[in-house]
């Protein structure tokens, strides 16, 4: 597992879900929320939606975060490549594996198809587990 404390520059995490329309906006948006410039976000879906879920866009307005503007990205290697961090959220073997970076498979359910109150605990489990990855990979050694 890589040392995400010692790069000079910010760590970078990546967050992958099937359509890039739920629970990976999710991710990103509260890392990108919370982190601010100390780490840099991206997410991504092994076969990406064309709009983001509007249920989750809801949800998330409702914690003050604004993704109605957000569009889903394919997923690339490049992007795997050049992150840190790479979360997965039910793409299981369709993310690329490479030596030296740190896989996490968060077993969360997807929001597709669910209306705003059964997006709800999705959401915050996903803003719980991402206080708790900012907590750990912006720690000084």
């Amino acid at each position: 597992m890589p040392d995400l404390t010692s790069t000079p520059s910010a760590p970078s995490v990546l967050f992958v879900c099937v359509h890039n329309a739920g629970r990976s906006q999710m991710a990103a948006a509260f890392l990108t929320h919370l982190a601010g410039d100390r780490v840099q976000v991206r997410s991504a879906g092994s076969a990406p939606a064309d709009t983001v879920n509007p249920a989750v866009v809801a949800a998330m307005a409702e914690s003050g975060i604004d993704i109605s503007a957000e569009i889903p990205k394919v997923l690339t290697v490049d992007a795997v490549r050049s992150s840190d961090v790479v979360i997965t959220m039910g793409c299981g073997d369709t993310c690329p594996v490479f030596p030296g970076k740190r896989y996490l498979d968060w077993q969360l359910p997807d929001p597709a198809g669910r209306g705003v109150e059964a997006v709800r605990p999705i959401r915050d489990e996903i803003e719980r587990r991402v206080r708790d990855l900012l907590t750990e990979i912006t720690q000084s050694p």
